[in-house]
This record gives C-alpha cells, structure tokens and sequence, in this order.
C-alpha cells in the first residue's frame, strides 16, 4: 500500500498566468519495524492541468467533441488521460510531466516531487452557472506493475483577468512591480510579476470614485434620486448606495435593491432562438421607507462569486436591480386622523393604491488577490489517495 498525498504550497487559488505549484509525497506506510513490512514499487507517475466544460443540454446547443471517446477508457490501459469518467469536455489542458518512472518504497520511506505549471492565460475563470460549468483539476496519475491506473484529482479555482495579457512587462526590472520584502528565484520573478501587476491593475480600477446621481421616476412624476460613487468593484467588496426621497413628488413607500449576475449563452449556441438569459441574486437589501427622507444599503459581494467575464459560449454580467413601490396619491392622504383630542394618534390607511417599477443598474466585478479568495474556498489545498 502506497499513499498518495498531493499539497497545494499557496492555496486553491490562482490567478490565470501564475504558475501552479504542488507538491506531491509518496509514501510507504508501514513501519520498519513491521515483521510483514515490504518494499512498494510503482511503475510511473505523471501529472497534468485540465479544465472540464459541462452544459446543460435544455439550454445550450454543442457540437459533438473529438475527445469524447477518451472518456470510455479501459482502467487497464497504460495510457494516462487526466479526465477519465468526468463528465463534459476536456477543453483545456496543459502538456503531461512524468515525475518518475520505477519507483522503490522502503518500509516507512516517502519521496516528494514538485510539480510546477503555468496556468494558461487565455483560458476561462471557474465558474458554475445555471447552464454552464467550467471546472479545474489537477489530476495526479500513477501505476503499479500489471494493475489499473489511479486518479488522483486536485480541484482548484481560477480567477481571469481580461486584458492582462495584452500587457507588456517593464524591461526595467527597478521598475517592475516586486515585492522588495521577499527574495526571490529567478524563475518565479515573472510569475510574481503578474501577480503584482494584477493586484496593481485591479487596486487602480476599483479605487476611482466619482459621483453617479440618477433621477427616479415614474409616469406619475419624480420618485428621488439615486446616488453612488463607483460602478467597477473586486469581489469581497461591498456596493454601497443612498436614496434622496424628499425632494420627490411621489411618495416611495417601498424599495428593494438586489446583487444580481446576468448568465447569458451565445446566439450561436443558444438551444432556442431568443431563449431567456438566467439571472442569480447573490444578496438583497429590502426596506419600507413611507416618510422616509434618505436610506442607504450595502451588499457584500461574495469572494466565492464569478467575476464578469465573456467567452465564446457564455458571457457573465453584474447588475443592481431595484424595485420601487409608490404611492398613486400624495404623502398626506398616507395617514388618517382617528381622534380629535389634543393627543393626535395618525395611523396607516386600510387600503392603497400603488404603483410598481424596477430598474437594472449595470456594474463591473473584477477579481481580488487569489490569496484572499483561499480563505473561503470550497476547495481542500490537500487531497490524497492510497494505492
């Protein structure tokens, strides 16, 4: 018995163009001093980055792929393909690394090997929507002499950022993003370099504010008015607005504002002409505001979301989708009289006549640090397996 345990050395997160590292441990567990402590031999291993395309069939009209086949694999074929029974298409995937061939296990003994990759820049993010699914495996293979292959699968997150690899590095190294804190080796400079430089484009465009004032209104007249300073965000931030309804003409007597993403397939590959696109809401702020002069709401956007992010079969959009409901009379006629003593009581009247609208606000969702997305990552940084 051979145990297999492969360590994420930065966590389940990456950002596309970083360089992936684990580090894979094989070990012989029985104890030296076990009177039936044999030596374990495993014929190869080998190892490579894949990333599976599901879509629901109702919605989303595919051709038939090429590699399909290779899914039916024999468990006792030599061959080594990563994506063996999973679901979908391999769409993505980068060139196998043999970590070794013929390898003794003493009782007791292990061996690590280091598996590094670079995560292709121009693939998609991870993302698990309503009618697609792109997911990303590490998939560590290995063999004993005369006996099935074994899988052992790494799931790991990716983050995208469009536009990044249009970017051209600084030839100055002084001037390149670093971190002067750490030393670095020579083969991970332009990995920290795009990390940095990713932290640095993405701190830039979601720092800029600038009042955004939009007017409400309905066929009635003017509701208030709608303030924010910034539409472009990284995930884990919070969207945070206010409300002006004292200079409206129309009493507002409820609103409700929703975190929502647009998923929306390609004309091509929709399964029905027009079909309607599929909306998520990922938090919501409700509150009664009759008599109310200015309200404000804040909604966190979840560092497991998807940042926005478009290919050739899916395009992903964020959106603030307010309801309103206002009043069909005027702000007085909201409240009745009951007594005629020196202690006036109002209350509420039985019956009204409201009106209702909504309206969608687009705004832009970036990815944050990778780092900061492990934190509440699904995904373990170690799997192991025994064989």
């Amino acid at each position: 018995m051979i145990e297999v345990l492969a360590k994420l050395g930065r966590g389940p997160v990456f950002l596309a163009g970083e360089v992936l590292e684990c580090m894979i441990t094989f070990t012989n567990p029985l104890s030296p001093s076990s009177t039936s402590a044999s030596s374990e031999m495993l014929a190869w291993a080998s190892a490579q980055i894949h990333c599976q395309f599901h879509a629901s069939e109702n919605r989303v009209a595919l051709p038939p792929s090429d590699g399909s086949k290779h899914d039916v694999q024999a468990e006792n074929e030599t061959v080594f393909v990563p994506n063996r029974g999973e679901r979908g298409q391999c769409i993505l995937s980068t060139p196998a690394k043999i970590l070794f061939c013929d390898l003794r296990l003493d009782p007791g003994e292990s061996k690590s090997y280091s598996y590094c990759e670079t995560l292709p820049i121009d693939g998609p993010p991870s993302f698990r929507g309503q009618s697609v699914k792109y997911v990303y495996k590490l998939t560590i293979g290995c063999q004993r002499v005369n006996s099935p292959i074994k899988l052992l699968r790494v799931p790991f997150r990716v983050l995208m950022l469009q536009g990044l690899k249009d970017y051209q590095f600084p030839q100055d190294e002084a001037v390149a993003p670093s971190n002067p804190f750490l030393e670095e080796e020579e083969g991970l400079k332009k990995d920290s370099h795009l990390a940095d430089l990713a932290t640095e484009l993405l701190m830039v465009a979601t720092s800029r504010r600038s009042l955004h004032l939009y007017n409400i209104s309905n066929a009635r007249g003017k509701v208030g008015t709608f303030c924010i300073f910034k539409t472009v965000y990284k995930i884990g931030e919070d969207v945070i607005g206010t409300f002006n309804f004292s200079e409206g003409d129309i009493p507002c007597l409820q609103f409700s504002v929703s975190l929502q993403t647009e998923e929306s397939i390609q004309e091509e590959f929709q399964r029905r002409q027009g079909q309607p696109v599929s909306f998520s809401t990922h938090a919501r702020h409700q509150e009664a505001c009759l008599h109310t002069a200015q309200s404000s709401f804040s909604l966190p956007i979840p560092l497991s979301s998807t940042p926005g992010f478009t290919t050739n079969i899916v395009s992903l959009k964020w959106r603030l989708h307010f309801e309103f409901v206002t009043s069909g009379e005027s702000a007085e006629t909201c409240l009745v009289r009951v007594s005629q003593s020196e202690a006036v009581t109002w209350s509420g009247v039985e019956q009204m006549e409201v009106d209702t609208f909504s309206w969608d606000l687009p705004i832009k969702v970036l990815p944050t640090n990778p780092i900061l997305a492990s934190y509440v990552s699904q995904f373990s940084s170690t799997n192991s397996i025994t064989i």
